[in-house]
């Protein structure tokens, strides 16, 4: 069985995207009439081409889940996940997102797409959205984290969920913190 998941760009999305386009052109006609055809604008022109062009085919479009694999497929590459190799599949707020630092990445041109460095942890991850919300963390066997988000979330971490249940989640931030009240009976107790 088949079940795919389709992104869906919010407003925030769509004016970043209107923002970069606007500027690339400003700067590219700016460029072009303060050195009139020199190799300074012939360069830049080349430049912002070749990085609309990479990251137009690397724009997630759809999630697809059968039964033996996860693939997110953007317009040219497919990053698939094996079923089996799942870990845990989980719900992540966007406030822990704040955390993540494009490094080899896409933020606000038709997505949020790349490779990120997440603070917190100090690692790579990968992150396939196309809008800041409903986000899924995607662990495998490997410790590899893998961040999608869809309109779709909870059904999609339901699918998801490897048999058995996830791995309990290692982040101190998960953890609801005791009240005060708690730790008091606990140390009488004691």
């Amino acid at each position: 069985m088949t079940s795919i998941y389709k992104y869906h760009f919010d407003r925030h999305t769509i004016y970043w995207t209107l923002i970069y386009l606007v500027i690339f052109v400003l700067l590219g006609v700016g460029l072009y009439f303060l050195y009139e055809g020199g190799y300074l604008s012939a360069w830049f022109t080349s430049f912002i081409v070749a990085l609309i062009a990479l990251a137009a085919l690397s724009i997630p479009r759809r999630i697809v889940v059968t039964d033996e694999r996860v693939e997110i497929r953007c317009l040219l590459d497919i990053t698939e996940i094996r079923r089996d190799e799942i870990a845990s599949v989980r719900r992540v707020e966007p406030r822990r997102m704040k955390w993540f630092l494009p490094v080899f990445s896409v933020c606000g041109f038709f997505g949020y797409y790349g490779h990120f460095l997440d603070l917190k942890r100090f690692e790579r991850v990968r992150l396939y959205a196309s809008e800041w919300k409903n986000f899924v963390e995607i662990t495998d066997i490997y410790e590899e984290r893998l961040y999608v988000s869809c309109t779709e979330a909870d059904r999609l971490v339901a699918e998801l969920t490897p048999p058995g249940g996830n791995r309990p989640p290692e982040d101190e931030d998960e953890e609801e913190p005791e009240s005060e009240e708690d730790q008091r009976r606990e140390t009488q107790s004691e």
